[in-house]
């Protein structure tokens, strides 16, 4: 199985920094509202989650690698290991972007770690993030990438099994298209194939459609915690626990409690696709 002797000297990729500079123009923040928009969402006027179209990673075509994202080895450590997926984030908003805002992008990866999971050897490695103008910081993210081994295609139209849930105080339906997930990957410029190639996605990587994105899933989470609380939480951090396969409808979800808002997707069989929690300092 792959994955298991990985390049023995990938602890070099340890402290590895990436700075890009950018500007939010105009345009990007139309864009931004724009890929967000669906009826019922109240997209912030903060602009939440822009930070993720900011100082992008721009690899030219050849630099790409057969599942479309750029290549490993140069500032990502060379795992062997052949499927990427964006895992979990912990973020901290400290201050809100404006448009013609100059933004420095810094990246650093911060750890390696190897493990055993049901569908084999992974491996996590996590990247510190930080989007920064004259005026300071305004976004610090800690990315958590997960990268595991090839697994055989499964049945697309068999159903989820999925648990029942409590009803919760605040939902929200989203029909999502593989327009908007088009749209989605053309801002962020995320070329990962799951996303767009259909057959790709159901043939090689085994999922049961075109897959809607972590940061997709996560902007409409976050805006839609603001929409419920009135005010841009302090800190948010969500984490990807299945595949959530666009063309059907799926829900927003949020409860609150003493420390904030809990919040989840949830897919057309009920299925939690992401869970994620918002926090407010007072």
């Amino acid at each position: 199985m792959s994955g298991l002797n990985e390049v023995a000297d990938e602890t070099a990729w340890i402290g590895s920094e990436n700075t890009v500079e950018d500007r939010l123009t105009q345009r990007l923040a139309d864009q931004w509202r724009g890929a967000l928009q669906f009826d019922g969402l109240a997209i912030s006027p903060e602009l939440l989650g822009v930070h993720w179209i900011l100082g992008v990673g721009t690899p030219g075509n050849a630099e790409l690698g057969a599942d479309g994202h750029a290549r490993k080895g140069e500032f990502l450590p060379p795992i062997t290991l052949p499927r990427r997926m964006w895992a979990s984030s912990e973020l901290e908003f400290l201050a809100s972007p404006t448009v013609n805002d100059e933004v420095t992008h810094r990246s650093r990866v911060e750890g390696i770690a190897h493990k055993t999971g049901r569908s084999g050897p992974l491996c996590f490695v996590t990247v510190d993030h930080a989007w920064s103008t004259s005026r300071g910081v305004l976004v610090r993210e800690k990315q958590h990438i997960v990268y595991r081994d090839s697994v055989p295609p499964r049945n697309a139209a068999a159903p989820h099994d999925a648990p029942e849930f409590p009803t919760a105080q605040h939902s929200l339906e989203i029909a999502c298209k593989p327009v908007h997930l088009f749209r989605f990957s053309a801002l962020t410029y995320n070329s990962h194939r799951i996303h767009y190639d259909f057959p790709y996605a159901t043939e090689v990587e085994g999922y049961a459609g075109l897959v809607v994105q972590g940061p997709l899933q996560a902007s409409l989470l976050l805006n839609f915690a603001r929409q419920v609380a009135g005010r841009v939480p302090r800190r948010f951090a969500f984490r990807g626990v299945a595949p959530l396969i666009a063309d059907h409808a799926f829900a927003l979800h949020a409860n609150e409690d003493a420390e904030g808002l809990k919040l989840c997707v949830r897919d057309e069989y009920n299925l939690t696709t992401m869970t994620a929690v918002a926090e407010w300092d007072t």
